[in-house]
C-alpha cells in the first residue's frame, strides 16, 4: 500500500469515526433526538446532528489532510482551502441527500444511516480531493 494511501486511510479513519461519534452523541444526548427549531426553520435531529459533526470535522479533516496526507502539495493553503471547501460542499450535500433518503424515506434509524452514507461520501471525497484539491501543480 503506497505511504499517501495509508496516510489517507489512518487520517481519514479517524476522522471518519469522530465524525460517527459526534453525530451519535449529538443525535441521542446532546439533540435528543428532538428537532431544531430556529426562528425561519426546523432541522430534523439527524440533521443537526450531522451539522454539528461537520463544524468540529471539516478543519481538522483539511490540516490532516494538507499536513499528513498530502505532504508534497506546493499549492498555496488559502487556495487550497477553498478547493478543500467546494469538494467538502459537494461531501455535505451527498451527506444531507443520502440522510434524507435513509432516514426519512426509507425509515432507517439516524446512526447506521451515517454509516451507510459515509461509505458513499468517502469514496467521493478521496478521489475528489487527490485529483483537485491537493493535486500537485502542474509545472
Amino acid at each position: 500500500m503506497p505511504l499517501q494511501t495509508f496516510r489517507y486511510a489512518a487520517c481519514g479513519g479517524f476522522n471518519t469515526c469522530l465524525d460517527i461519534t459526534l453525530f451519535f452523541v449529538s443525535y441521542n444526548y446532546i439533540l435528543k433526538k428532538q428537532p431544531v427549531h430556529l426562528s425561519f426553520i426546523t432541522i430534523g435531529p439527524h440533521i443537526a446532528a450531522f451539522l454539528i459533526g461537520f463544524a468540529v470535522t471539516f478543519p481538522i479533516g483539511f490540516y490532516l489532510s494538507r499536513y499528513v496526507v498530502f505532504q508534497e502539495t506546493s499549492v498555496r493553503k488559502t487556495k487550497q482551502l477553498a478547493k478543500y471547501f467546494t469538494v467538502v460542499f459537494g461531501c455535505l450535500i451527498l451527506n444531507y441527500a443520502f440522510l434524507k433518503f435513509f432516514v426519512d424515506m426509507l425509515g432507517f434509524y439516524p446512526t447506521p444511516s451515517k454509516i451507510l452514507t459515509t461509505i458513499f461520501v468517502v469514496a467521493f471525497s478521496y478521489v475528489t480531493q487527490k485529483n483537485f484539491t491537493f493535486r500537485p501543480q502542474q509545472g
